[in-house]
């Protein structure tokens, strides 16, 4: 298999996380090393289909590492889910002379590239890159770091005008599917409460909670809101159903929404995204496929991509009982 592969694609798919330049760089780069030809597919497997590819080179990614999105742009891609769209695809590839794909992004974009494997025995490879940090298989995802990190900063600036005015804060993060970015940043910025979408903590426990605090002396309160959270209503159904039980509180929501995704790189994310990327180029060429590179006590690891997106992977239970402590 090794010695078949002369040229190798790499592409962002689906959402794009801080650390995705990063990635496509190793990538680039790592086939300059081993003297294997790369191209950039442009808009995920839209791109592809559309054959919209790029040759690159080691210079052609100068001064992206400290960037956030992606140079290659990224889109969903409807047609891809069907078998014509994958047939497109194919011929595309075949036609630029591609062996094989290295694909960074997340659950929906590894079961394209296993449902393409498996019609067409196409080497792929997947690097995780989410702000989720929901894929089984490595402990961090690409962008994670980074996200928490913005998360973290935002909060601490939202303290600033709580603590001046004596408010309740409401603060919604990204999490649909899993609490990851809402309890890691919860936990760092001291926040007094922490709504994920893993616990139903409940409405009574919540006023309970915000009792405690006023009753402890605390002045303002922040609670983070994961998007997804089972406490039955948006963030802004919080803060009304709050003011009416509890009108001692001014409350205020903060929606930090898509600038989760933004921003710079943390050095963690570019470290991380780096050594992802030579070790998806090392593998094709050894002859491995349908795996996705991880991490998982600081070393990397190769996860079946089928294993990869069974499920989402589980909350930290230690770090919720530290929250349980934090926030007494």
């Amino acid at each position: 298999m090794a010695s078949e592969i002369k040229k190798i694609a790499v592409f962002t798919s689906g959402g794009d996380s801080p650390g995705m330049n990063a990635g496509i760089r190793s990538v680039v780069r790592t086939c300059a090393y081993l003297k294997i030809e790369c191209v950039g597919i442009y808009r995920g497997y839209e791109g592809m289909i559309e054959g919209d590819f790029k040759p690159m080179d080691a210079r052609s990614v100068n001064n992206i590492i400290n960037k956030g999105g992606t140079i290659l742009k990224s889109a969903r891609c409807d047609e891809f889910r069907t078998k014509e769209g994958r047939k497109k695809a194919y011929e595309q590839l075949k036609k630029e002379g591609v062996d094989a794909f290295v694909v960074v992004g997340g659950n929906g974009s590894f079961a394209g590239a296993l449902a393409f494997n498996e019609e067409y025995n196409f080497p792929v490879m997947g690097m995780p890159g989410t702000i989720d940090n929901d894929i089984l298989g490595s402990t961090y995802t690409i962008g994670f770091d980074t996200a928490i990190n913005t998360v973290v900063d935002a909060i601490d600036k939202i303290r600033d005008t709580a603590s001046s005015h004596n408010r309740l804060f409401f603060v919604e993060v990204m999490g649909r599917d899993v609490g990851h970015i809402a309890l890691n940043a919860g936990v760092g910025a001291g926040a007094e409460e922490i709504l994920i979408p893993e616990q139903n903590l409940g409405l009574e426990r919540l006023l309970d909670s915000l009792k405690r605090s006023k009753k402890s002396g605390k002045s303002s309160s922040i609670v983070i809101v994961a998007e997804g959270d089972r406490i039955g209503k948006n963030v802004f159904e919080l803060k009304e159903y709050v003011e009416e039980h509890l009108p001692i509180y001014d409350v205020r929501v903060s929606v930090l929404g898509h600038m989760q995704r933004g921003g710079n790189p943390t050095c963690f994310d570019r470290v991380l995204a780096s050594r992802m990327g030579v070790k998806a180029v090392e593998s094709l060429l050894e002859g491995k496929s349908n795996y996705m590179v991880g991490i998982r006590d600081n070393k990397l690891i190769l996860t079946p991509i089928s294993e990869a997106i069974k499920a989402h992977t589980e909350i930290d239970e230690e770090l919720l009982r530290v929250s349980d402590i934090m926030t007494t």
